[in-house]
Order: C-alpha cells, then sequence, then structure tokens
C-alpha cells in the first residue's frame, strides 16, 4: 500500500513528505494543485488496484470509506505540525515513509 502512495504521488508530480499506513486507515500530508479530495481519491484508486493485484482482497469488496478526512493545510506551521503526528502521534509505526529518512 506504501508503495502505491508513492508511485501515485510520483505519477502526479506531488511532494510526499510523510505517510502511514495503518491496519485500518491511512494518513498522509502531500503537496499538491487543487483539492485535497483529488489526492485522496487517486490514492484510493491506487490503492485498490494494488490491493487486487496481489490479491489481498475479494475482488469488488467495498474497502474503504465513502469519504475520509481530506484537509488543507495553509500554513507551514499547520504542515509542520501534521506531518509529526503522521509520522510519531500514532504509537508504534507500521508502513511509514518519511521523505527526508528515503
Amino acid at each position: 500500500m506504501l508503495k502505491a502512495i508513492r508511485d501515485v504521488c510520483k505519477h502526479y508530480g506531488w511532494s510526499l513528505p510523510v505517510a502511514h499506513v495503518r491496519t485500518s486507515h491511512v494518513q498522509a500530508v502531500v503537496e499538491a494543485e487543487g483539492k485535497p479530495e483529488k489526492v485522496m481519491n487517486a490514492f484510493k484508486t491506487c490503492a485498490i488496484r494494488a490491493l487486487n493485484a496481489a490479491r489481498l482482497d475479494a475482488p469488488g469488496r467495498r474497502c474503504w470509506a465513502r469519504h475520509g478526512s481530506a484537509r488543507w493545510l495553509f500554513t507551514q506551521e499547520s504542515a509542520r505540525k501534521a506531518i509529526g503526528y503522521v509520522a510519531k502521534g500514532q504509537g508504534e509505526p507500521m508502513a511509514l515513509f518519511v521523505a527526508d529518512a528515503d
């Protein structure tokens, strides 16, 4: 799943400072043109393709919530806080990508 998120960012030319795939959800901070919902929908599309290709889920099963939390980060401070939370604020790291650590 983490590779799928990184691949979609590369495809669209989006900057991905951090992404964290948990057992029940995914959180990421992305610098992109356009609405946050566009990024979220692109992630969902790419991730479901990766799950189906790996045969990790039943074909056609709904594995995503109808929507999700997609919000704007208008200041460097709000982005910094969001990056810190996604990277370190959720307990023991699972599938974690941090751009500076790559």
